[in-house]
């Protein structure tokens, strides 16, 4: 399977703001509202598409890619470029997460060369966690907020 990134438009917009993951991973679900739509829009977040031009996942990157609450933590005070991650709920779970994620970060690596890369990921997201520390990250810290428990982890 090959993967093209695309600019985000309204049409991936929407389609990824309906997205809906089963528990626990519900905690991803968004609303579709005009706050989100222009969020993905205004911010640096792109579509990944495969050979079919299907909708398989998205990523975002800088302070899009951060959780909020981070920040007072002291999560956020190195220079590092952030990175976040979603994919289409009916992909998940069927082993496309590594060549998806490598895909992304092989991206975000050519265009932002030698500058170290940070994720945030809910500690309940066993999976993800997994994938990432297979991909070379590590924790480096952990902070919470009113919804979840966070760990940021880098790339070594």
């Amino acid at each position: 399977m090959q993967f093209f990134i695309k600019n985000m438009c309204e049409d991936f917009a929407i389609q990824i703001l309906k997205w809906n993951y089963n528990a626990p991973y519900d905690f991803y679900n968004n609303e579709v509202n005009s706050d989100s739509i222009k969020e993905m829009l205004e911010n640096p977040y792109y579509v990944v598409e495969d050979n079919y031009k299907k909708l398989v996942g998205f990523f975002c990157t800088g302070a899009s890619a951060q959780v909020p609450i981070g920040s007072q933590f002291g999560a956020y005070s190195e220079d590092f470029i952030d990175i976040g991650i979603g994919m289409k709920p009916e992909l998940t779970g069927q082993g496309l997460g590594y060549m998806f994620f490598s895909f992304v970060l092989h991206h975000i690596q050519e265009t932002n060369k030698d500058v170290p890369i940070r994720l945030t990921v809910a500690k309940f997201n066993k999976r993800a966690i997994h994938l990432y520390e297979k991909i070379g990250f590590k924790e480096v810290m952990e902070f919470s907020n009113e919804k979840a428990n966070f760990q940021t982890m880098v790339k070594i």
